[in-house]
């Protein structure tokens, strides 16, 4: 039973890294195609330094290539079977020829190589290889949770919102509100992913509670991890086909965020000082004019040296502008 479930969430892995590779790729289009899309970037949900578009979409790409890495080593450890263990794992009954020859044959068979565990016993009454995964599936759900609401933040108003994506609309309003879009792909992909977490505290319950030379509870780990795997995958697939391919930055919002924000300042210290630039902060927090017009008027920097340092390229790398 248990070499028969591990066979099963190895299957059904593999779908779910074909899914997440997917996204990956599909957000790594999306860095190259956003990379001169300047934006603000926010840290405890206030305006900090700007950042491009394209690098925070190759952060999510990033994190979701770690995701895949994270399953595959978790998946490697279902590779090890109890085959020939019998029923508490010291091979009574079993030709030890069986037991040799098992792994090789589930190997040909399956095009997955399964070797057979050097403790027997170990493997018949330990479940902690279900945990690897499932602590893997939970940690790739909370990767996307993260992505998916950074999109609905950044897609949220239209007119009172932050407004810098537009988001394929998937629905024709709301059921009083005409016109109104929600982020509902964004909020599948949320949803799929609690039931991860809760899933996986299940299979943390059972994995500990098996109790001697056999875990009574791997069925509740099995029907955990299946719906898991199925409801992480399905909601992949469609935050990609859905939401992610049609997605497009706005990229007029995202400039005047950038314009409006007092943020830049920090980009002109090594220039004009942290008095100095303290000084501009707070006049331009108090009249409300963008720091660039505070600037140019008070003939603090030049039009093309202001140009310079709060370009794009030298805004969003590590260095000072020169």
């Amino acid at each position: 039973f248990p070499t028969g479930i591990k066979v099963c969430l190895i299957h059904k892995a593999n779908k779910l890294t074909t899914a997440l590779d997917s996204l990956a790729t599909e957000l790594e289009r999306k860095a190259d195609a956003y990379k001169g899309v300047l934006k603000m970037g926010r840290t405890h949900l206030q305006d900090a330094v700007p950042i491009t578009l394209g690098q925070e979409m190759g952060s999510y790409a990033s994190a979701v290539r770690r995701a895949i890495i994270r399953i595959n080593q978790a998946a490697e450890t279902l590779h090890v079977i109890n085959m020939g263990g019998t029923a508490v794992g010291t091979g009574l009954n079993a030709e030890p020829a069986y037991i040799d020859k098992v792994a090789d044959a589930m190997t040909q068979e399956l095009g997955e190589r399964y070797r057979t565990a050097p403790n027997i016993i170990d493997a018949t009454n330990n479940t902690d290889g279900f945990s690897d995964m499932s602590s893997a599936m939970k940690t790739t759900a909370l990767v996307l949770i993260k992505m998916a609401n950074d999109f609905r933040l950044m897609a949220s108003g239209p007119r009172c919102g932050l407004n810098e994506l537009h988001l394929p609309m998937r629905q024709p309003g709301s059921s009083i509100m005409p016109a109104k879009v929600n982020p509902v792909i964004a909020e599948v992909l949320d949803q799929a992913c609690y039931q991860v977490i809760a899933g996986d505290l299940a299979v943390t319950f059972g994995v500990e509670n098996g109790q001697f030379e056999l875990n009574v509870m791997e069925p509740v780990m099995a029907f955990n991890m299946f719906n898991s795997l199925n409801y992480i995958t399905r909601a992949v697939n469609t935050f990609v086909d859905k939401l992610l391919i049609g997605l497009e930055p706005n990229v007029e919002q995202c400039q005047k965020w950038l314009d409006n924000s007092v943020g830049i300042v920090t980009a002109l210290l090594p220039h004009i000082g942290y008095e100095k630039s303290a000084e501009l902060a707070k006049e331009a927090y108090t009249t409300g004019k963008p720091i660039r017009e505070i600037i140019l008027d008070r003939g603090i920097l030049t039009k093309k040296e202001l140009s310079h340092i709060l370009s794009p390229r030298q805004m969003t790398r590590p260095g000072i502008a020169e």
